[in-house]
C-alpha cells in the first residue's frame, strides 16, 4: 500500500491557494470540451496549444543567452552544468544531460542531472520526493557542487521544495543560479540568478504539465546545452564534430560529418577518420589542411579545441610563409 504525504489543515490551505494562483494549474478554456471531441479535434486542441510555447520562448531569448554564456563561462573554468527536478522535470533534466556526451564527447561528470527520488524516480513516481527539502541539499552536497558551477533548477510549477532548497544552497556556495519556471513570481525564480520563466499558460488537460510545460522545459535544456556546445568549440558550421563514435551509426554518421565538412569521399572520409583516431575534428583538420595527426592534433590544442579557428591560423601562418 502506497504511502500519502501528510498535510494538516493549515498546510493542505496554503499549498491549495498556492496552486490555484498558478498558470500552470488554471482550467483552460479552451479545452472544457475536451472529453466530448473526437480523435481528431483532440489532437487538434493539443496541437494548437503546443503551438503556443516557442513563441513564449522567443520571448525570454537575452535571458536564455545570459544563461547559456554563464554556462560556457563555467565550462572554460572547469565547472559543471547540473540540473536539478522532480517527475516530468528531473526526467527531462537526465535526458539532456545523457545526450551530451555521445552528442559532444563531454566526460560524464561535465553535465549531470539530479531527480527528487533517485534513480528509481527515473521509471515510476517516488512519493514525497518533490517536497523533501533536505534531500535536494544532500543530493547537490553528495556530487561535491561549488562556486565553479552551474546549477539550473526546473520546476513547471516553480515551488518544489526539493529543488528550490538545493538552489538555495548552491547560492550560499557562490555557484551560478539558474531557475526555470513555468509560472511568475515562482520561489525557483526567486532563487535564481537567472531567471528563466516560460509562463506558457493552462494546459489542455488541467494541471499536467508534462504537455505545455514540459515541452518550454525541453525545448530549453536543449538550448541551453546545445547552444553552450556551440560557443565550447564542440561545433564546426552546423556539424557535430566532436560526436563519440560509440556505435555502429555513430560511425557511419562520423564519416559523413567528416565528407560534408571536407568535400571528400566517404572513402576517404572512413580512411582518415580511421587514422585519426575516430575523431571527426582531427580528420577534418587534417584533411583541409594537409596536416600530419600530431600537427594536426597540436594546432587543434593550441586553439582549445576551436576547428575553425585552428583552420584560420593555420592559413595565416601558410600566408607568412614565403
Amino acid at each position: 500500500m502506497s504511502m500519502q504525504p501528510e498535510l494538516d489543515s493549515q498546510q493542505e490551505q496554503q499549498l491549495l491557494q498556492q496552486l490555484s494562483s498558478f498558470l500552470s494549474e488554471s482550467r483552460n478554456p479552451d479545452s472544457m470540451d475536451l472529453d466530448q471531441l473526437d480523435t481528431l479535434a483532440l489532437l487538434q486542441r493539443i496541437n494548437q496549444a503546443d503551438l503556443q510555447v516557442p513563441q513564449v520562448i522567443a520571448g525570454i531569448l537575452p535571458q536564455v543567452a545570459q544563461a547559456v554564456d554563464a554556462i560556457v563561462a563555467a565550462f572554460a573554468a572547469g565547472g559543471r552544468l547540473i540540473y536539478i527536478g522532480a517527475g516530468t522535470s528531473g526526467r527531462l533534466g537526465i535526458l539532456d544531460a545523457a545526450e551530451c556526451p555521445p552528442t559532444f564527447s563531454t566526460p560524464p561528470q561535465q553535465v549531470q542531472a539530479l531527480i527528487a527520488g533517485g534513480p528509481a524516480a527515473i521509471l515510476q513516481a517516488v512519493e514525497g520526493a518533490e517536497d523533501d527539502a533536505a534531500q535536494g541539499v544532500a543530493d547537490v552536497k553528495a556530487i561535491a557542487l561549488s562556486a565553479k558551477d552551474v546549477l539550473v533548477g526546473i520546476a513547471a510549477s516553480g515551488r518544489t521544495p526539493y529543488v528550490v532548497a538545493a538552489m538555495q544552497y548552491g547560492r550560499e556556495l557562490g555557484a551560478t543560479i539558474i531557475g526555470i519556471s513555468c509560472n511568475p513570481d515562482t520561489a525557483v525564480l526567486e532563487a535564481a540568478d537567472i531567471p528563466l520563466c516560460a509562463a506558457v499558460g493552462p494546459e489542455v488537460l488541467t494541471g499536467s504539465t508534462r504537455m505545455k510545460s514540459g515541452t518550454a522545459q525541453k525545448l530549453l535544456l536543449n538550448m541551453l546545452s546545445t547552444a553552450s556546445m556551440v560557443r565550447s568549440g564542440k561545433v564546426y558550421q552546423n556539424l557535430m564534430v566532436d560526436l563519440h563514435a560509440s556505435n555502429q551509426k555513430l560511425l557511419v554518421r562520423a564519416a559523413r560529418i567528416v565528407a560534408e565538412a571536407t568535400g571528400c569521399s566517404h572513402e576517404q572520409a572512413k580512411q582518415i577518420l580511421s587514422e585519426s583516431d575516430y575523431n571527426a575534428k582531427l580528420a577534418i583538420l587534417r584533411i583541409l589542411t594537409g596536416l600530419a595527426k600530431s600537427e594536426a592534433a597540436a594546432l587543434l590544442a593550441q586553439q582549445a579545441g576551436f576547428l575553425r579557428q585552428a583552420l584560420t591560423q593555420h592559413q595565416q601562418d601558410a600566408n607568412l610563409i614565403p
